[in-house]
């Protein structure tokens, strides 16, 4: 039952994270109305509002990860459980074996142990696998100038209106027109 609720609640987040990505979009197409309007205060509004849903989108899909980790060490948790019984129940069947010491039984026994810590290893594996694959992204700070400029260049439009201080020199101008 918790390990349906965990898996339940990673892909609730990873629905979170793909609206959230809708929304950046949505954010990004008012930015280049407003642009094309000549509107920079509202476009930098809705460049602030992407930033944020693409940051949401982010932590929505880390949160995912990391319960998808927990799932996973809880599903090994319970297998683990479950091959633990199993050879317990394997190591008592042997010691009854070895007392009768019928070839037979010992060799069926000792395949079936083995086969049990194959399924344990396989298990481990994944569950390392499933810790190696969590990552954390981080963003840069300058993302709302950024953003602005990048909807402008895509719309072939020019900001140099109301670019914040640091953005206005000739250099940083020569540069974009020699990068395009």
């Amino acid at each position: 039952e918790h390990l349906f609720n965990l898996k339940f609640a990673a892909k609730e987040l990873n629905r979170n994270s793909k609206k959230c990505d809708k929304e950046e979009k949505a954010e990004k197409a008012k930015i280049k109305k407003a642009i094309q309007k000549g509107n920079m205060e509202v476009a930098r509004i809705h460049a602030e509002n992407a930033i944020r849903q693409k940051n949401q989108a982010i932590n929505f899909l880390r949160m995912s990860a990391r319960v998808d980790a927990v799932a996973a060490r809880v599903q090994t948790a319970v297998t683990m459980g479950k091959v633990t019984k199993s050879m317990a129940g394997v190591v008592k069947s042997m010691d009854a074996t070895l007392k009768s010491m019928n070839l037979e039984k010992i060799s069926a026994l000792m395949d079936k142990f083995e086969h049990q810590f194959e399924t344990l290893d396989v298990q481990t594996q994944q569950m390392e696998d499933t810790m190696s694959n969590t990552t954390t992204l981080t963003t840069p700070q300058n993302q709302v100038d950024m953003l602005l400029q990048e909807i402008a260049d895509e719309a072939g439009l020019d900001l140099n209106m109301e670019l914040p201080q640091g953005q206005t020199g000739s250099v940083g101008t020569s540069v974009a027109s020699a990068e395009q």
